[in-house]
């Protein structure tokens, strides 16, 4: 059996007397490449959030790596990318480098030179994820794609066994949203790092993940197969008047949702 690397039981989640996620448990296993999806306002940066203890919990319980979460402090075991990483000053003067070596400071390290085993660590990060030929650019330089991977590169530059990506597509092109998913199934096979990630692609996440959590107050998960239709439960989180046409091949990821006009 894999390990559990987060367990959520009956996580209930308020804001101002409303509830924005209802009596939630979900298992996150090591190796798992969890797709997030569901509608707007549904709780998925919420569901996210309640993992990393950024948001206080009304009920139910979280642990992580087998601790309690509000007692755990490995925060190194953990990389997250936002969905407004790359929003930011376009004239910031940083270079990708610059960036990237941000996260290998810790408190410990504040003040403190960057060691040879962390430039090591972010050359191998920049080459992982193929920005290593714009590694001495300005961040403001680059294009969405690329600031993207850089940021990414940032996630991972301290070796996290949980990556957490909140929408990091989010406004960038068709073409690009796919090498993202590609840069995923990479992350898995070459740094064995487990994965949530909210996404709007459906089809790109049954391409790439092996389950799919649906997300609208509850929580439903599934197994993704050759042959999983997870139709039913996105039209229990969407509503019944949307049309899911959902792509299993990776060559055929393409945006999927759609509202019928029925």
């Amino acid at each position: 059996m894999a390990e559990k690397i987060i367990e959520m039981e009956d996580v209930t989640v308020r804001f101002n007397g409303n509830t924005v996620l209802d009596n939630v448990s979900l298992d996150v296993l090591r190796g798992d490449v969890i797709g997030i999806v569901g509608p707007n306002g549904g709780g998925k940066t919420t569901l996210l959030n309640a993992i990393l203890g950024n948001v206080k919990i009304a009920s139910g319980s979280i642990r992580i790596f087998g601790e309690d979460h509000t007692k755990f402090r490995a925060f190194k075991k953990i990389g997250h990318v936002s969905q407004h990483a790359i929003q930011f000053d376009p004239v910031f003067p940083a270079t990708v480098e610059e960036i990237v070596a941000l996260g290998c400071i810790s408190r410990k390290k504040l003040g403190k030179r960057l060691t040879h085993g962390d430039k090591k660590a972010i050359l191998s990060a920049l080459e992982l994820v193929e920005i290593m030929d714009v590694r001495k650019k300005k961040i403001s330089a680059l294009s969405g794609g690329q600031k993207q991977r850089v940021f990414i590169a940032k996630a991972i530059v301290h070796n996290p066994e949980l990556l957490i990506l909140d929408e990091a597509t989010t406004g960038l092109d068709v073409c690009i949203q796919d090498r993202f998913i590609d840069l995923l199934q990479k992350l898995k096979s070459e740094r064995d790092i487990t994965v949530m990630t909210v996404s709007h692609d459906i089809s790109g996440v049954m391409c790439q993940a092996n389950k799919l959590a649906v997300v609208n107050r509850e929580v439903s998960l599934m197994d993704i197969t050759p042959t999983s239709d997870p139709t039913p439960l996105l039209r229990d989180a969407y509503g019944e008047h949307f049309t899911f046409v959902v792509h299993h091949a990776p060559e055929e990821c393409k945006p999927n949702l759609e509202e019928s006009d029925g």
